[in-house]
């Protein structure tokens, strides 16, 4: 029970509880000795009243007085004249003198904190101010062993009553927050775990409900990081599905594309001048379908392969890209235009280049083409001396909002209904292979512009491959 949240605020009640009474006990224990030394000197000032109408009473009158007042004498300061009113034997000489005209706090406090812990059977003397005006000084002397054991029956009971009021203040206090505060706790806990039981599940998601603030924030806090956590494991299925679709796809795929390959070695024998000059890219095309086909089969697996790096004209790849989108483009007005350097060569993979390219000229082809409204695509480039820059910039739409908030995420950051975003997040992959980069820098109503970055230098291609 001490390990429990209850258990331990319970014995932390009954600690603050008796220590405020500790604190409570230390001035009352003052209190009542002030007023015990008080009510003798004013029973020693009645008793000696006697006195003051006949000097002459008996002995036996005398230790009467002195034994209901609980004294051993009393002197009386009257008209400047000092008295010994009462008088009989002290068993002991006297051992301090307390002064009880006007001391401070801390005095009461202290002398009856050193009464208390001392057994000893002490005689001292106590001054005071008499009652009524009846003189100007009073003193008595009595012994210390009633006081104390008045004062350790006083405490007894302070310690019992403190002790009670302990138990029953836990005792409500225990049940409060157990209602108020351990239930709830029980309650998050236990969604929780039935969370834990099935993520996938979206009616597992925790419902909030509790009342205290700062519990509440907490299940609102968790209900939305299990709903993105339930979100991203929805993903991680459709990508798993879509990844053994992929397979299956590229595995008949190929064997199409092989047979398409052998018809293209005959187009290529054609003397007729388009067929001519139409085939080599045909013959490209289906190769790079091919080859992709068997490198899907190949990994069947999320990472693309280490990009093999040679010397080229970049012309040549965007050339492929365009002469490829202007069939699909067909009849509508949209520009395609290459604004590459003619003698500009890089260091890459054309292949993985070509797919990165493709795809960023694809997607702002059909944005485009989903307006109806004509427009232009610009491919530029150029070059630092520790880099290549590639610059892909269309007068499109633009991207909406959410679809630059979730750019390279899988089947959010697509700008188009249906679209799925891998197309950006396979491109992103193979330029950072590359030890480069792929960044959206511009996109509004103006137009949208991505830019590649390749680096020329081997080490940050190392950093890559590792």
């Amino acid at each position: 029970m001490i390990k429990s949240l209850s258990g331990r605020f319970l014995l932390l009640t009954i600690i603050f509880v008796m220590l405020a009474e500790v604190l409570i006990f230390v001035p009352s224990i003052a209190r009542f000795r002030e007023d015990y030394l008080l009510a003798r000197l004013e029973r020693a000032q009645i008793a000696s009243l006697a006195t003051l109408e006949n000097d002459m009473i008996s002995v036996e009158t005398e230790e009467e007085l002195l034994r209901n007042a609980g004294i051993y004498n009393v002197v009386l300061r009257r008209d400047q004249v000092r008295r010994l009113a009462l008088s009989t034997t002290i068993p002991s000489p006297i051992h301090e003198t307390f002064d009880l005209r006007g001391p401070s706090a801390w005095v009461l406090i202290g002398d009856a904190l050193h009464r208390f812990v001392d057994p000893e059977p002490r005689v001292i003397r106590i001054i005071g101010n008499p009652v009524n005006d009846a003189g100007t000084l009073i003193e008595v002397t009595l012994g210390t062993a009633s006081l104390r054991d008045a004062m350790v029956s006083y405490g007894l009971n302070i310690l019992r009553l403190s002790l009670l009021i302990s138990v029953v203040t836990a005792g409500l206090l225990f049940v409060a927050v157990q209602w108020g505060l351990v239930r709830p706790i029980n309650n998050f806990v236990s969604a929780m775990k039935d969370y834990q039981s099935a993520p996938e599940d979206a009616r597992k998601v925790i419902k909030p409900t509790a009342s205290i603030t700062e519990l509440r924030e907490a299940e609102e806090a968790l209900a939305t990081l299990e709903e993105q956590l339930t979100h991203l494991l929805k993903q991680k299925d459709r990508l798993a599905q879509l990844g053994g679709a992929v397979s299956k796809i590229s595995h008949d795929l190929r064997n199409i594309l092989t047979s398409a390959q052998l018809f293209t070695d005959r187009i290529e024998m054609s003397e007729d001048p388009t067929v001519a000059r139409l085939a080599p890219k045909l013959v490209n095309s289906i190769t790079r379908a091919v080859n992709l086909c068997e490198a899907t089969l190949a990994f069947g697996r999320a990472e693309e392969a280490a990009p093999s790096l040679n010397r080229f004209a970049l012309a040549d790849v965007v050339g492929d890209v365009i002469a490829s989108e202007q069939l699909a483009v067909g009849d509508f007005a949209l520009d395609l235009v290459d604004d590459t350097p003619a003698g500009m060569m890089i260091r890459a993979d054309a292949e993985q280049l070509y797919r990165v390219v493709g795809n960023l000229v694809r997607n702002a082809r059909q944005a485009i083409v989903a307006t109806g409204k004509p427009a232009q695509i610009m491919i530029c480039a150029d070059e630092t001396p520790n880099e290549w820059t590639i610059r892909i910039k269309d007068t499109g739409p633009g991207l909406p909002p959410k679809a630059q908030e979730n750019l390279f995420k899988a089947f959010e950051g697509n700008a188009r209904k249906g679209g799925t975003g891998l197309g950006l997040i396979i491109s992103l992959e193979l330029i950072r292979g590359h030890g480069g980069d792929l960044s959206l820098e511009a996109s509004g109503p103006e137009g949208t512009c991505f830019l590649i970055q390749l680096p020329k230098s081997d080490l940050t291609l190392a950093a890559a491959a590792e």
